[in-house]
């Protein structure tokens, strides 16, 4: 287990935010990248999986032993945010390395989503475009979503002949991804559906068993017979896992992870302080969920112990930078929030742990990385720091990583865009004291919202009217020039 506790945890953190490296330059600049020499790498990243959902956090009362060991291996950026916390406009994120305003994802692909034009542009260049034309071996499995659905649509739940979510990604818009099994998104996790490589929009198919269970098998295969191909030739891949769960509908996992939780009394899983009362609908919501959300998770952390092991088993962990993440958190009924795309901690804060061995020192780090930092840091660490397009707007926190060395910023972008609204919306910024949301909608007065999250860390109260000279400070220092950094035309209603 996991034996740092959480204040300590937490105080180890801001040593590092402070600049200090546990291991020193001296060691780290000795283990630099060797020219001509790439790492693989495997990205897992569940979805709706909130930090706070992580054992050794200790907030949450979930059992992820396999995170725990993963966390005393790597470095944890324990306030990692989900910057606009909802599914396709993380994942354009993640693959663009910019923010929504910029690659033209500003929100969920869906009918919706068509009608706007929101899906990751085929002409984007995405990490993965890079990584394949370096040689690398792509592989791409699990949930996409990142495709609108169009007329026809595809015949599946998820989708009605008036409303669609899920859409078959065609050869040519999966960014250099060779080897695809792959789906947009579905989400009956019992019964998963798939499209392989060379599958028609129509040739989907299903499986019969817990999805996070089935993509961990196919992981398996890919590390095996990449991995051999691997120290056959030098060519090194990279491995993109998706999985669903604990994303909705929550009842929907294996009993071998439901049935240890529902035999738990309920009142010790209501321990955050701003969980409704029972006999409200969201307070309800929470109690009626909050085991088995907390089961998927276990079932998520024991699928990523084996694709963990199969790296070691291949003898390739310290070929290998292992990154777990996820696209937002999960609220789940929390201030009356149905689950993420809001500005509350539940929603925004992610885990985020990466591990390299003998190249990364393991540590803990308060550092606010955000979404677009992925895609840079990743690439610069993997050896191709002069592959990273200009128009790339995240910031390598590379540097960071080896040898505790880098500007780091003191802001987070939040972003919530409704549909056809470019200008509209709600934007923020999360430091780490406070958070602050401005809401503009046409034909409603301005919202403001500013939460103290060191002295109100379950946010329940609203300061904006008591402190209006750090509102005016947060809008000058932090969200006006990101804002004009991406040029949002939100920015223009000031």
């Amino acid at each position: 287990m996991y034996k740092t506790t959480r204040r300590e945890f937490l105080k180890e953190a801001g040593v590092c935010a402070a600049g200090t490296a546990l291991f020193g330059d001296k060691i780290l600049g000795a283990q630099a990248v060797r020219p001509g020499k790439h790492p693989n790498l495997v990205i897992v990243f569940p979805d709706q999986m909130r930090a706070h959902a992580q054992g050794f956090m200790e907030e949450d009362p979930v059992q992820t032993p396999v995170l725990d060991r993963f966390a005393e291996q790597g470095v944890v950026f324990s306030q990692a945010v989900s910057n606009y916390p909802v599914c396709s406009p993380f994942r354009a994120q993640l693959m663009s390395g910019k923010f929504p305003q910029s690659n033209g994802v500003l929100a969920n692909c869906n009918t919706s989503g068509w009608e706007n034009g929101y899906q990751l542009r085929t002409d984007e260049r995405c990490w993965s475009d890079i990584l394949k034309e370096r040689g690398y071996n792509t592989g791409y499995i699990g949930k996409w979503h990142l495709d609108s659905p169009h007329l026809p649509y595809v015949n599946c739940s998820n989708n009605s002949p008036d409303f669609a979510w899920n859409e078959w990604c065609p050869p040519e818009r999966r960014h250099g991804f060779d080897d695809w099994y792959a789906y947009g998104t579905y989400d009956q996790h019992m019964r998963p559906l798939y499209w392989e490589k060379k599958a028609a929009r129509n040739g989907f198919h299903y499986v019969d068993k817990w999805g996070p269970e089935h993509e961990a098998d196919k992981s398996i295969a890919f590390i095996k017979d990449k991995g051999r191909a691997y120290k056959k030739t030098g060519r090194p891949f990279a491995l993109v896992v998706s999985m669903n769960p604990p994303h909705m509908p929550y009842d929907k996992l294996p009993a071998r992870y439901s049935e240890p939780y529902a035999a738990q009394d309920l009142e010790k899983f209501l321990n955050r302080k701003n969980i409704p009362p029972a006999g409200t609908r969201w307070g309800d919501y929470y109690r009626k969920h909050i085991r088995n959300y907390l089961a998927m998770v276990n079932g998520v952390d024991d699928q990523f112990g084996r694709i963990l092991r199969a790296l070691k088993n291949e003898g390739l962990e310290e070929d290998t930078i292992v990154l777990f993440t996820s696209d937002h958190g999960n609220c789940l009924g929390i201030h009356d929030e149905i689950s993420k795309n809001n500005h509350f901690e539940e929603s925004m804060r992610i885990p985020f742990i990466i591990r390299w061995p003998g190249k990364i020192a393991p540590r803990a780090d308060d550092l606010l990385l955000s979404v677009p930092d992925i895609y840079p840091t990743l690439l610069e660490l993997m050896g191709f720091r002069g592959d990273i397009p200009g128009d790339v707007e995240g910031v390598s926190r590379a540097g960071l990583l080896l040898d505790g060395k880098g500007d780091r910023p003191t802001s987070q972008l939040y972003i919530w865009v409704p549909y056809g609204g470019a200008e509209w919306g709600r934007r923020g910024v999360r430091t780490h004291s406070h958070t602050l949301v401005l809401n503009r909608m046409p034909d409603e007065p301005d919202g403001l919202i500013l939460h103290d999250n060191v002295e109100d860390p379950f946010q329940l109260r609203n300061i904006a009217a008591e402190e209006p000279a750090l509102v005016s400070r947060l809008m000058a220092d932090e969200l006006v020039p990101l804002l004009m950094r991406t040029r949002d035309p939100w920015l223009y209603r000031l």
